[in-house]
């Protein structure tokens, strides 16, 4: 799937939670209005020194993953000792996935020890899950304002390495820079300032 088609799912899944493209995304919330629970680790029923694990040692190992049920119903598991800006861009990850109807083993991890995903699959959850919780328009705007990575990660809620991330990806910060370029070479004011 393109970028563009992504971008376009993007904004349906927000206005699906009547958020505009400037506005802050809450991937729980589209998570209820699919029926996907989301669990946390700290919640499950098991030891506390696996609980520990996640939660230390292995923080970074496991952010979060779609799980099948029994049942045919699916749940997200995140893991709780993240940061909160972090989780919700696994969940806006994880819902990716299921949004893209991406196939996914039952197994969270192979016998090697790895995750099990697959690359193409990875690369477009990744890209779904960040434009819902930074659309490339919002972006756009906030680069015409010159925002800093620090504003940009504030106003939508998102790690500082996500909103810069975006802001670099999306060609956002370039963009806003030709803008300038040429209207202060045709004259015009070289301070462009938009809002959404």
């Amino acid at each position: 799937m393109n970028k563009q088609h992504l971008k376009s799912l993007a904004l349906e899944l927000r206005a699906e939670i009547s958020v505009d493209p400037y506005g802050v995304f809450d991937p729980y919330a589209l998570a209820e209005l699919y029926g996907v629970p989301v669990f946390q680790i700290g919640d499950l029923d098991c030891s506390p020194a696996a609980r520990a694990h996640f939660a230390g040692p292995a923080v970074s190992v496991f952010s979060g993953a779609l799980v099948p049920m029994g049942d045919g119903a699916t749940v997200i598991l995140e893991n709780d000792a993240h940061a909160h800006e972090r989780r919700r861009a696994t969940i806006s990850h994880e819902l990716a996935h299921l949004v893209l109807e991406h196939d996914f083993d039952a197994r969270l991890v192979s016998d090697r020890g790895c995750r099990v995903a697959k690359g193409h699959q990875e690369q477009e959850a990744s890209e779904l899950g960040a434009e819902l919780l930074l659309p490339a328009a919002a972006a756009l705007a906030h680069a015409r304002r010159d925002s800093s990575n620090e504003d940009v990660a504030d106003a939508f809620r998102v790690s500082v390495a996500l909103a810069t991330w975006r802001m670099n990806s999306t060609g956002a910060r370039k963009r806003a820079q030709r803008e300038r370029e040429k209207r202060a070479s045709s004259g015009l004011a070289a301070d462009l300032r938009v809002t959404p």
